[in-house]
C-alpha cells in the first residue's frame, strides 16, 4: 500500500490515505517521492476549482525522487536515478506534437494530478518521457518548484530566443517571478521587476533585478518609454495592459504565464504600431525542462523555498493560501 495525503472532498483538509498502486504499464516508471512542491494549481485541484477533480484527491506535481521500478519497455532511466516529475505524467507519443518534441501540446496529455494520484504520496508513477533526470549540479532538496513554476517562466526564454542583449520586465515577484529574475539575469539580460510590494525591494535587488518599478503606478510606468523586448506577466490580476504595451519596443512581446481570469483588454492600435505581440504559455516540454535544469546546474540557480514535513502539509497549504510563503513551499518525508 502507498501512503498519501488526500482531500476527501472539495476544499477539505488533507488526510492520511492509502491506496494499492496499479501495475506499471510498459513505458512507465515508479518513483519513490523524496520531496514535492506545493503549487497554487494543487490548491485549485483540492478545491475542485477547475471541475476536473475526483476525490479522494491526491495532488502534488513538483516531484523529486528516485526511480524504484521500470516498466517492461522503459529504457530512458535506471533504478536508483534521481529524477523530477512535473505537471504532465504521460503523452500519446503518436501525434505531430509528440513527434516534434512538443509533448506539452499533445491533446492526450496525462496530468500528474488529475489523471492519477499525484506526488503528495510515498510514490508516484509516470510515463518515462515525462520524467527528467536531475543534474548533479542542481540542489535536489529545493528543486521541485522548478518542474512547474520554473519551466513556466523559462519556456519564453527558449521559445522566443531571448539573449543577453534583450531587456526583460517581470510583472509580479512571487513563486514564478523570483525565478524569472534569476533566469533572465543569469542569461545576461537587463531585468526590471514590476511589483506593488515595497517590502521586497532589497530582496529583489539581491535576486538580480536591475531596477524595481511599481506595477500599478502609472506615473512611474508611462515615462519609461518603449524599451522592453519582453515583458512577462506572472500575476492573476487585471492591470492596464495598454500601458505595459506602450513600454514594449517594436517587435516586442507581452507574454502571460499568470492566469488572469478577466478578458485581456487592449487596443489593436497598441499592437499595430510596433508590430507587437501578446501571447501566453503554461509549463513546457520535456526537452525544455531538461534545458532548464541544465541551465540551473550551470548557473547554480535554485528556487527560494520553505521546507515542511509531509505531516505538516495542512499548515503549509494554509500558509500558501494566505500568501505567507516566500516564495515556494516544499514537502519532504
Amino acid at each position: 500500500m502507498v501512503k498519501a495525503y488526500a482531500a476527501m472532498s472539495k476544499g477539505s483538509k488533507l488526510e492520511l490515505f492509502e491506496y494499492e498502486p496499479e501495475d506499471l504499464k510498459p513505458n512507465q516508471v515508479s518513483i519513490k517521492v523524496e520531496s514535492c512542491g506545493i503549487c497554487h494549481s494543487d490548491i485549485s485541484a483540492i478545491d475542485g476549482s477547475w471541475g476536473k477533480s475526483k476525490y479522494p484527491m491526491v495532488a502534488g506535481h513538483e516531484v523529486i525522487g528516485e526511480i524504484i521500478g521500470l516498466g517492461s519497455d522503459a529504457s530512458l532511466h535506471k533504478v536508483g536515478d534521481r529524477v523530477g516529475l512535473g505537471w504532465h505524467s504521460g503523452y500519446c507519443h503518436n501525434c505531430e506534437h509528440c513527434d516534434a518534441g512538443d509533448h506539452n501540446f499533445c491533446s492526450a496529455t496525462q496530468k500528474t494530478v488529475f489523471s492519477q494520484h499525484g506526488g503528495f504520496a510515498e510514490q508516484v508513477t509516470a510515463d518515462e518521457v515525462s520524467v527528467i533526470p536531475i543534474p548533479n549540479g542542481v540542489n535536489h532538496q529545493d528543486a521541485g518548484p522548478l518542474l512547474c513554476g520554473g519551466i513556466t517562466v523559462f519556456t519564453p526564454m527558449v521559445e522566443f530566443n531571448i539573449n543577453k542583449d534583450h531587456r526583460v520586465g517581470i510583472i509580479g515577484i512571487g513563486g514564478l517571478g523570483h525565478l524569472a529574475i534569476k533566469f533572465y539575469k543569469a542569461l545576461g539580460c537587463h531585468v526590471s521587476a514590476f511589483t506593488n510590494s515595497d517590502d521586497k525591494n532589497d530582496l529583489l535587488s539581491k535576486l538580480g533585478a536591475d531596477e524595481i518599478i511599481s506595477s500599478t503606478d502609472k506615473s512611474m510606468i508611462k515615462p519609461i518609454g518603449a524599451k522592453f523586448d519582453l515583458i512577462i506577466s506572472t500575476v492573476n490580476v487585471e492591470l492596464d495592459w495598454n500601458l505595459f504595451l506602450s513600454i514594449i519596443r517594436p517587435r516586442g512581446r507581452l507574454h502571460f504565464v499568470g492566469a488572469v481570469l478577466a478578458p485581456i483588454e487592449t487596443s489593436v492600435f497598441s499592437l499595430m504600431g510596433g508590430r507587437k505581440s501578446i501571447s501566453g504559455s503554461p509549463v513546457g516540454s520535456p526537452v525544455n525542462i531538461k534545458k532548464m535544469l541544465d541551465f540551473c546546474s550551470e548557473h547554480k540557480i535554485s528556487p527560494m523555498v520553505e521546507h515542511f514535513k509531509f505531516n505538516e502539509i495542512n499548515d503549509a497549504i494554509s500558509k500558501l493560501r494566505n500568501n505567507k510563503v516566500r516564495f515556494r513551499a516544499v514537502l519532504t518525508w
